[in-house]
């Protein structure tokens, strides 16, 4: 059973928390966030810590859910979130063209993708994305929706992928003699 619902969460310095109704905000120095949260748990701010408490125990799903949330903005107003994508093959690379990022994955055209409002791209190399924002969600997803243009796939390695990802081969037709 998760207990994560019921973590105190501490509010650094330079951070603010506030809530009204059923609506979290945390305005810290890299910007602003907020999120809805279920009208059955109470978030509850005594000087420096946050705790949720919920009314029954129908209601645990939305407890661990609502904690993990404003932690998730907590950290992102300080620190932020950051995603590293790698491109492997011939010709594979990423590009920023003003407001859009273009990606040359193998296919017979670049394929374009807008920069959402609140994400910060970076390309040190040709080969290397850096997906960079304070709301954990926008950057994995973006960094999802980029890395779904070429998956990598299991025989040569080639296509996209995260920094850290493993990706296991397969030997292929020789394998069989």
């Amino acid at each position: 059973m998760s207990r994560v619902g019921n973590r105190k969460l501490e509010i650094p310095t330079g951070v603010t928390v506030t809530v009204e109704g059923n609506v979290v905000s945390v305005k810290g120095p890299k910007g602003e966030l907020s999120t809805e949260i279920n009208e059955n748990i109470t978030v509850n701010i005594n000087e420096n810590e946050i705790t949720l408490t919920r009314k029954n125990d129908n209601y645990k799903n939305f407890h661990g859910t609502a904690n993990a949330n404003i932690k998730n903005m907590i950290v992102g107003v300080t620190e932020g979130f950051e995603k590293k994508l790698e491109s492997v093959g011939v010709g594979y690379r990423f590009q920023l063209k003003g407001a859009e990022l273009v990606v040359t994955a193998g296919y017979s055209h670049p394929v374009n993708v807008a920069i959402p409002a609140g994400i910060k791209l970076e390309v040190p190399s040709n080969t290397e994305l850096f997906v960079r924002g304070i709301d954990k969600q926008l950057v994995g997803e973006f960094a999802a929706n980029v890395r779904k243009i070429r998956k990598p796939e299991p025989y040569k390695g080639k296509g996209i992928r995260y920094a850290d990802e493993h990706i296991r081969r397969k030997e292929g037709k020789k394998a069989s003699k």
